[in-house]
């Protein structure tokens, strides 16, 4: 996010206004200002770690992302202290907490208000259900079973709170529309969010108890070491990314014709899956499929896919083997097992026309078939040294023409939904030298295009089989 939008400010500015009206109660005297001071910094002393290049490096590189590695503290304010003065103690580390991206200063701003009206929430919901006193205090026992209820609900409130926020700012950032801002967001969080509750009134109870705050702070060293096996996934995941983007680019170099279609590639695929409703946790593997699709022309010869003319038979043949040499260049790639399916029949079609294997219907993988799709559309709606670029419409006119039998119909169907609703805005590509006629291609529906007269083969951007031409799409 580079600059905000004119909506995700004005989202902003409601927050932090909304978040000073909870804190303010807690500056009038009489204040818990110990109890306020000790879990404020605390917090704060969590967060820190994450922005020091010292520790960074003395930790291996592994220290705690964000605020949510360090909830418990926070659950416990809710848990001990009245909802503004909670609310109050989770500014400081919210502001401290590191940022991944600029601008930095907004998004700290956020973090902060949205913390702090989750806490405020949450010290509500335990407060109504008798929190502070189950904790007991001092020589008074703990209200347990009974504590578990003020301290779910806190948990719960902090989760919702912070679940209506994140969605709106995705809404009002990236012009989602509300069902796709918010889908997965509350069933990613609950099950952390209840466990740091346990956390929060473990900490909350031995604060409370004879020994004083010191025996809380015990409590965050197994949560330390949950943050930090966290930044280790972080960390291995980022590993992920870097070898995807070692192989595109070998790829784009090699075939500098395509430059930038495995992307754009991947990010159709991605609007097709979450258009048909696939959990979010499933969208890498269906990225990765898109972006590396087209690996296997790393053992294609380069004369091959960078020669201006058409295509021999023989050298069809040979093109028609590089979703075989892509599978087997991952092979051995554990994280990319699920998408090595759609890397080796993202080119069958439905009819059973396709290569390598004449898969046909439902024995496609579905991940090879929303490959499929979006290779296909980006191929139309790309200019090549051997073709033009299509306007989107015609490009969707063409795809559902040929839907039922080279192409899943559920797949165009939903890549159609998508671009109504997102639109498609591809970079150029390296053997572009001009825009098509007004800069960006415009929404799927938006101009009538007179469809022009319908080629003798479809627009796939597959090598075609030996009995038919090549497309106008893309060679392979």
């Amino acid at each position: 996010m580079k600059t905000i939008p004119p909506a995700a400010r004005a989202y902003i500015g409601c927050a932090l206004l909304a978040a000073g009206a909870c804190v303010l109660p807690a500056l009038r005297p009489g204040a818990p200002w110990g109890t306020i001071a000790l879990l404020a910094a605390l917090y704060a002393l969590c967060e820190l770690p994450a922005r020091c290049p010292l520790l960074g490096r003395a930790l291996g590189g592994s220290v705690p992302l964000g605020t949510g590695s360090f909830f418990p503290v926070l659950l416990a304010a809710a848990l001990l202290l009245p909802p503004a003065a909670a609310a109050l103690a989770a500014v400081p580390g919210s502001l401290l907490a590191r940022v991944e991206e600029p601008p930095a200063a907004p998004r700290r701003a956020w973090r902060a208000a949205a913390t702090a009206l989750a806490v405020w929430a949450a010290a509500h919901a335990a407060g109504a259900l008798g929190g502070p006193a189950a904790l007991g205090n001092g020589r008074d026992a703990p209200d347990l079973p009974y504590a578990l209820l003020p301290a779910g609900a806190a948990a719960l409130a902090l989760c919702l709170v912070l679940t209506v926020l994140d969605g709106g700012i995705r809404a009002t950032v990236e012009g989602l529309p509300p069902r796709t801002a918010w889908r997965g967001l509350l069933g990613r969080a609950l099950a952390p969010h209840l466990v740091h509750g346990l956390a929060g009134l473990m900490m909350g109870v031995l604060w409370r108890s004879g020994h004083g705050p010191v025996a809380g702070l015990f409590v965050l060293l197994p949560m330390y070491i949950s943050c930090w096996v966290f930044a280790q996934y972080h960390r291995e995941r980022a590993a992920h990314q870097a070898t995807i983007r070692a192989l595109v680019q070998a790829v784009d170099l090699k075939d500098r014709y395509t430059r930038g279609h495995s992307e754009r590639v991947g990010h159709a695929s991605v609007l097709i899956a979450r258009e048909l409703g696939m959990p979010e946790d499933r969208l890498d593997v269906v990225r990765f499929a898109g972006i590396l699709h087209d690996v296997g022309k790393l053992g294609v010869p380069t004369r091959v896919l960078r020669k201006d003319g058409p295509l021999t038979p023989e050298e069809r043949r040979v093109i028609e083997l590089h979703p075989e040499y892509g599978h087997e260049i991952v092979r051995g790639i554990g994280f990319l097992d699920e998408a090595r399916d759609a890397i080796l029949h993202h080119h069958e079609r439905m009819d059973g026309s396709g290569y390598p294997y004449g898969l046909s219907g439902e024995r496609i993988p579905e991940f090879a078939r929303m490959v499929a799709v979006a290779d296909a559309f980006d191929a139309m709606t790309s200019n090549r040294s051997y073709s033009r670029a299509r306007p989107v419409p015609v490009a969707v006119a063409e795809l559902e023409r040929c839907a039922g039998t080279h192409f899943d119909p559920r797949m165009v169907d939903a890549l159609v939904r998508a671009l109504d609703r997102h639109g498609w805005r591809p970079a150029v590509t390296a053997d572009e030298t001009a825009v098509p006629p007004g800069g960006n291609v415009p929404r799927a529906r938006e101009a009538s295009v007179p469809s022009p007269p319908r080629p003798s083969t479809p627009p796939s951007s597959s090598a075609p089989s030996p009995s038919s031409s090549a497309p106008s799409g893309e060679r392979a």
